[in-house]
């Protein structure tokens, strides 16, 4: 029986009653009896982030961190007995096999980079615990099959770090304006980042120091010639760790529309860019690129510049759906409505802020304020996917569909731009042998690629 299960408030009818008065989402879990046991991996910035957020929702108790920086993992270990209600710093492991093995939690927090993402959670799968992962999922097509087929193996819930969809101005904007068929027929969204975020210095090559296990972050990936730390924005810039600012900015907007406007797989894949203007320094990640999703009657298309102008300085990273009677703009910080009638009335959805009820939000290094809410909301639909044996909002199959569709962008791209059709029943780009043999990345000798029919 899972720690959720066992709350009293849940084993009345007129528990239930009132439960459903106000919404599940509404209500904070810290009713169970005794705390929740929580394992984080990965104990950089955005983990630690989505552990807090966890921590304000539910009764946590973490008990344990494991992170190939012994600096990063004191200090949040340090940081995470300030927030807890127990005050205990928590376990701290290196390798976060050994903190499943100890620790057996119920469930687990993957903030890792991107290359560890599949094997992490899969392991994390087999030890028992249901699992929160950030986005992307994984860097190639098949380690996603691998983590949908080991979720649904192990009976485990999966929820993914797209919390768009728990966003309350973007749920807002979807009930008024999508599902009331403000938009009428929808047949093109355009979807972008424009931010300068690649890293694209020329650091030289220097001794890893003593606290920092380099030969176990770089785990499955290739093992590149140590040039600092990587942490935060160093390890996106390589190719090698994940799959660029498509696989780290489109996802999110991509399985947002996806959401919005209920699509499933794309049928047919285009992509092209590359490195076009920065050109100086180690990055490896194109810095201009188009992708083309394609569905009946309908196209999704992204686009990313790390350099210029955004072309609206509003929605610089954003979605745009547009239909015959109007479009809806919306990014992280707002919703816009535009019709097409002159003598209908625009509508604007506000991001919401919780400051007053959380102000501990205010003090915390790097949160992003704007985010918080919509993370919370993400944990309470997990927790309670978890309770009601149900499919979170961002279930690991939708995260999986919206990361491959990345991935198989960037694939196209390599491919100088050709049209790719993805079968999930094969697991094939179909007519694609070329195609299909990059479904499957290597992995570095002593770990093992993960396969759907072997989890």
């Amino acid at each position: 029986m899972n720690a959720l299960n066992r709350r009293d408030f849940l084993k009345g009818s007129s528990a239930l009653a009132t439960l459903a008065s106000f919404g599940l989402l509404g209500m904070d879990f810290k009713d169970q009896e005794g705390p929740l046991k929580v394992a984080l991996i990965g104990a950089g910035w955005y983990g630690k982030s989505d552990l807090f957020r966890l921590i304000q929702v539910a009764d946590v108790e973490v008990v344990g961190l494991s992170d190939p920086d012994q600096h990063m993992l004191q200090a949040a270990g340090e940081m995470v007995a300030t927030r807890q209600k127990s005050g205990k710093i928590p376990a701290l492991y290196e390798d976060y096999k050994e903190l499943l093995a100890k620790e057996k939690p119920e469930f687990v927090l993957i903030g890792s980079p991107d290359h560890w993402h599949a094997l992490q959670c899969i392991d994390a799968l087999k030890a028992g615990a249901h699992v929160y992962v950030q986005k992307p999922i994984s860097v190639d097509v098949i380690e996603g099959e691998a983590m949908v087929a080991a979720a649904r193996k192990y009976g485990k819930k999966v929820q993914v770090g797209t919390q768009r969809k728990s966003t309350p101005h973007l749920i807002d904007a979807k009930e008024q304006i999508i599902d009331s068929g403000k938009l009428g027929k929808i047949s093109h969204v355009e979807i972008c980042c424009y931010y300068h975020m690649r890293a694209n210095g020329n650091p030289p090559v220097e001794p890893v120091p003593d606290f920092f296990n380099y030969d176990l972050w770089t785990g499955p990936a290739p093992l590149r010639p140590y040039d600092g730390l990587p942490h935060r924005r160093w390890w996106r810039t390589f190719i090698e760790y994940g799959n660029g600012i498509t696989g780290d900015m489109c996802v999110h907007m991509l399985d947002t529309v996806r959401w919005m406007l209920k699509l499933g797989w794309p049928t047919q894949i285009s992509s092209s860019g590359g490195i076009y203007v920065q050109k100086d320094g180690k990055s490896n990640i194109s810095d201009t690129q188009s992708a083309v999703f394609e569905y009946p009657e309908l196209n999704v298309v992204w686009q990313h510049r790390t350099w210029g102008n955004p072309d609206d300085p509003a929605y610089p990273w954003a979605f745009k759906i547009f239909g015959e009677k109007g479009m809806l703009a919306g990014s992280t910080m707002q919703a816009d409505f535009t019709p097409v009638d002159r003598n209908e009335k625009p509508i604007h959805f506000e991001c919401l802020f919780e400051r007053e009820k959380y102000p501990e939000d205010v003090n915390e290094p790097d949160i992003e304020l704007n985010a918080a809410p919509a993370t919370r909301l993400h944990m309470k639909d997990w927790l309670k996917a978890i309770d009601q044996n149900t499919l979170p909002v961002a279930d690991i199959e939708e995260g999986h569909i919206s990361t491959a569709s990345c991935i198989l962008a960037n694939i196209s791209m390599d491919l100088g731009g050709r049209i790719l059709k993805y079968d999930p029943k094969t697991m094939t780009v179909v007519g694609d042998k070329e195609a299909t043999a990059l479904l499957r990345r290597p992995y570095r000798k002593g770990y093992i690629h993960p396969e759907p029919k072997s989890v």
